[in-house]
C-alpha cells in the first residue's frame, strides 16, 4: 500500500514536539498530488452508480441510499453472498441528503458517554474509515482537532471531556496553551486544550461512491427514483416503481425513517424533528488553518457548537447552525414545501418551545441569532485569531439533520435508536457522528436483524415464499441449531 499511496498522495509530517509535548503526536496531511488528482477523479467517474431494474422478490430490501443504507447493503452482500440485495432510493442519485451534505469530519469518539453506542462505533469507525480511505486511494486530511476553553469553568469541563475520552479508549493529549499554539498558531484557548490526533477530514461523496461500488461488485442492485409508498399485511411493499415482496426489509430512510417505520407499526413514540445546518466558508487560501478547532460542547444539547472545520481540500468553514426546520427538506426557499409536514413539525416544535423545556427554548433562540453571518463569525472569533467578517462571505450547501424526538418525554434522542422484528428493522436515529460510525454500525444493524430473525417462530413465514427463504437462511446463520 505504501508505494500506491506515494503515487497518488503527497504526504507532509509536521512534528509537534515543543518541550513537554508527547513525541508520539504528529499531524499527517494527505492530499491527492496535483499531477495525479485528475486520474483519481477519473477513476471514480468511470465507476458510476449502477441503477438496475427493480427486483420483485429480493431476499433483502434496504430503503435509503445514504451512507448508512449503502453500508448496511454492503454488509449484507458480504455476509449473505448467495442472496439478493436491493436498495431503493427516492432521489436520482445516492447521498442527496445528509450523507452528501455532511461536513466530512471523521470524529474520534470522545464526546459521548462511555456506555453509549456512539462512543464505541465512533472510535471504531474513525479507525476503519481512515484505513479504508488510504487503502482505496481516497483523499483524507489527517489534520487532527483542538478543543479549546474560554475560561476557568470551561477548563474544568474540558478536563471532564478529556477523562471521558480516555474511558472511551480514544487517543488524546492534554496540552497547555503554548503547545496548542505550536499545533495552530492562530488558536485561542484558556490555559489548556485537548488535542485529538486522529480526527480527519474526507470527501463524503467519494467515500459513499466507493462503498457503493464495493457492494455493486458483490451483487447489490440499486434502483433510484423509487419512493416507498406503503406496505400491506402480506409484507408487500408499494413503491413508485411497482410492488416489491422482499424477504426482509431494513429501513435507513433518514429524514423519513419514522414515516416508513410507522407503516410497519414501529416508531409509535418517536418522530423526526428536522434541524437545518449551514456552514460559512472563508475566502482565505487553502490550509490557512492547520487543524480543526472546536469549543467545549454544551452537555445539554446533541450539537457541538460553532467550530472551524478544515475540509479535505484545505478550505476553512465555520458553523454549523442547527435551527429547527419547518419541514423535512427545507433546504432552499419553498422548495420541497409540504403543508402537512410544516403543520406537523411546527406543532411539535411549538410544544417544545412552549412546554417546560427551557433548554430547548434557549437553544432555539441561540440558533436564530447564529443565522446572522456577523454573529456566526463572532462566535468563531472566540476560537482563533485574525477572524474577519469580510473573509466569510459564502454560505455552503444547507443540510438537514434527522434528529429523533421522543414525543412522550419531549426529549431529543442522543444515541442510536433501532426497532424491528422478524420482518423488518428500522434505523430511527443515526445522526452525527453517523457518517463516522457507518461501517461498525452497519454490522450492529445486521447483528440486530439476525437476533430478530432467530427469535421468530419457525412457522412465521411461508417456507416456499421469498420471505420464508430469507428468514430460514438468516435463522440458520444466526442460530445453527435451527438448521433442518
Amino acid at each position: 500500500m505504501g508505494s500506491q499511496l506515494r503515487t497518488i498522495c503527497s504526504i507532509a509530517l509536521r512534528p509537534l514536539n515543543p518541550e513537554g509535548f508527547p513525541k508520539t503526536a504528529r499531524s499527517v496531511i494527505i492530499r491527492p498530488a496535483k499531477s495525479q488528482a485528475p486520474q483519481v477523479k477519473e477513476r471514480y467517474r468511470s465507476h458510476s452508480w449502477t441503477m438496475t431494474d427493480l427486483l420483485a422478490t429480493p431476499d433483502f430490501l434496504v430503503i435509503g441510499g445514504g451512507i448508512l443504507g449503502v453500508s448496511i447493503a454492503r454488509e449484507l452482500t458480504r455476509r449473505h453472498p448467495d442472496q439478493s440485495v436491493q436498495l431503493i432510493e427516492k432521489e436520482s442519485t445516492l447521498g442527496e441528503h445528509a450523507s452528501g451534505r455532511n461536513s466530512g469530519v471523521l470524529h474520534a469518539g470522545f464526546y459521548y458517554s462511555p456506555e453509549s453506542l456512539k462512543a464505541k462505533f465512533t472510535r471504531e469507525g474513525n479507525h476503519e474509515l481512515s484505513n479504508y480511505c488510504l487503502e482505496h486511494n481516497l483523499p483524507i486530511l489527517r489534520c487532527g482537532k483542538l478543543v479549546v476553553a474560554k475560561n476557568a469553568k470551561q477548563v474544568s469541563d474540558l478536563k471532564s471531556l478529556f477523562d471521558r475520552g480516555l474511558k472511551n479508549g480514544v487517543d488524546l493529549q492534554w496540552i497547555d496553551e503554548v503547545q496548542a499554539k505550536a499545533i495552530e498558531p492562530r488558536v485561542k484557548t484558556f490555559e489548556n486544550a485537548i488535542y485529538s490526533p486522529h480526527t480527519a477530514s474526507v470527501d463524503p461523496l467519494w467515500v459513499l461512491k466507493s462503498l457503493s461500488n464495493d457492494a455493486i461488485e458483490r451483487g447489490l442492485r440499486i434502483q433510484s427514483n423509487t419512493q416507498f409508498l406503503g406496505v400491506d399485511q402480506s409484507a408487500t411493499i408499494r413503491t413508485s416503481k411497482g410492488a416489491i415482496r422482499p424477504g426482509y426489509t431494513i429501513n435507513a430512510a433518514g429524514l423519513y425513517a419514522d414515516k416508513v417505520a410507522r407503516a410497519f407499526g414501529f416508531a409509535r413514540n418517536h418522530r423526526i424533528l428536522p434541524f437545518k445546518g449551514l456552514y460559512l466558508y472563508s475566502s482565505e487560501p487553502a490550509y490557512s488553518l492547520r487543524t480543526n478547532i472546536y469549543p467545549v460542547p454544551d452537555p445539554d444539547f446533541p450539537f457541538l457548537g460553532v467550530h472551524f472545520t478544515v475540509t479535505v481540500t484545505g478550505r476553512i468553514k465555520i458553523g454549523p447552525t442547527a435551527m429547527p426546520a419547518l419541514w423535512r427538506e427545507q433546504y432552499q426557499g419553498l422548495n420541497n414545501f409540504s403543508l402537512r409536514e410544516c403543520f406537523d413539525v411546527g406543532c411539535r416544535t411549538a410544544k417544545m418551545l412552549c412546554g417546560s423545556d427551557a433548554l430547548f427554548r434557549r437553544h432555539a433562540l441561540n440558533e436564530i441569532r447564529k443565522s446572522s453571518r456577523r454573529q456566526l463569525v463572532h462566535l468563531a472569533s472566540e476560537l482563533a485569531k485574525d477572524v474577519h467578517v469580510s473573509d466569510f462571505l459564502k454560505w455552503g450547501t444547507p443540510g438537514i439533520r434527522a434528529q429523533l424526538l421522543d414525543i412522550r418525554k419531549r426529549k431529543l434522542e442522543t444515541d442510536f435508536v433501532i426497532e424491528g422484528d422478524a420482518r423488518s428493522t428500522h434505523v430511527l436515529n443515526a445522526v452525527s457522528p453517523g457518517f463516522t460510525c457507518a461501517l461498525p454500525f452497519s454490522r450492529h444493524v445486521i447483528d440486530f436483524v439476525n437476533k430478530m430473525v432467530a427469535s421468530a417462530p419457525s412457522h412465521h413465514s411461508d417456507p416456499n415464499g421469498p420471505t420464508g427463504r430469507s428468514l430460514n437462511e438468516l435463522s440458520r446463520r444466526a442460530d445453527p441449531s435451527r438448521a433442518s
